[in-house]
């Protein structure tokens, strides 16, 4: 009896002080301050927005959008190195080092001690949630996307804020039936850094081309009245005489097409460009009754309004003064 009590007291010893070095292993390496922020970075890693979110706890004041607190918007990261962590307060700034994409950078968090999991594993909170703010300015048109995630700025022409994890790397761009933009890359290190950007939708060819046609066919549909001043037409050609034949009018050249944003999202402009007609047209003078042939160019400039329906319909109409 007294062999197998030392026995099992021996077992059990040996029992406590492993479970004693585990505890002491797993709270300096996974259960600690570093290993804490290593999870964090790790679930980012291999894009596990939830496991990510689960780690920064409590939820986020302010009006930032969170619709980039997900999975497809979360970029490329790896290569991720411990570079050192110190403590002062009960604070603990950790620094690692990673891959943002093709960027080498490094980022440090505080984070402080709170509690113990089970009464053996420290537990640990970010002083500061790990989010960066992005200021997205969506120029001319409210659509834009960040890594793939199509999204609408509420304040089109003015910028929106939207929470990413930090660090990341996002590319924003543009790209509709009529619309494009070039492709903008931001990369976030730093937990609580504010980034603005803009994406700047510009007219593709396509609303180019679908403009210079809507243009011609208005301007060849104005040649089609036998007035000397077509109505709701941008040319014309005043006579002080008498006509004795009905006007025939032919286009010269055609305005070129040239689109310009406005104030207004989805309405577009076409600035004041040069075109020119052509009229011929028998007059009679009311002096002495002879008659001549009025045959010539008329120059013109010619401004619409663009207007890009929720169909996709592009719908431009002529600015007469």
């Amino acid at each position: 009896m007294r062999r197998e009590f030392v026995i099992w007291g021996v077992t059990g010893a040996i029992v406590v002080v492993a479970l004693g070095m585990a505890v002491f292993v797993l709270n300096s390496t996974l259960y600690s301050a570093s290993g804490f922020v290593g999870s964090y970075l790790s679930a980012l890693e291999r894009k596990d927005a939830d496991a990510a979110l689960e780690l920064v706890g409590a939820s986020v004041s302010g009006d930032a959008s969170r619709e980039l607190l997900v999975r497809d918007a979360i970029g490329e990261l790896s290569d991720i190195q411990l570079v050192g962590e110190t403590e002062a307060a009960g604070t603990h700034q950790v620094t690692y080092s990673y891959l943002a994409g093709d960027v080498a950078a490094q980022s440090t968090f505080d984070v402080r001690g709170s509690g113990a999991l089970f009464g053996l594993f420290a537990t640990w909170d970010f002083v500061d949630s790990p989010f960066g703010v992005m200021h997205v300015n969506a120029l001319n048109d409210p659509r834009f996307s960040a890594n793939g995630v199509e999204l609408i700025s509420p304040t089109p022409n003015d910028p929106a804020p939207y929470l990413v994890f930090a660090p990341g790397t996002l590319e924003l761009d543009h790209e509709t039936r009529w619309l494009e933009a070039s492709a903008v890359t931001v990369t976030i290190s730093e937990p609580g850094r504010s980034v603005p950007t803009a994406v700047i939708a510009v007219p593709n060819e396509d609303f180019v081309a679908e403009v210079q046609r809507a243009v011609n066919a208005h301007l060849e549909q104005c040649t089609t009245q036998s007035v000397l001043l077509p109505t709701g037409c941008p040319f014309g050609r005043p006579v002080s005489n008498r006509i004795v034949s009905p006007p025939i009018w032919t286009m010269v050249t055609f305005p070129v097409a040239t689109i310009e944003p406005t104030d207004t999202a989805g309405e577009w402009s076409m600035p004041a460009t040069a075109g020119t007609a052509h009229v011929v047209v028998d007059v009679k003078s009311l002096f002495d009754g002879t008659v001549t042939t009025v045959d010539e160019d008329v120059p013109f400039t010619a401004r619409y309004r663009i207007v890009v329906l929720p169909n996709d319909q592009v719908l431009v109409t002529p600015l007469v003064d």
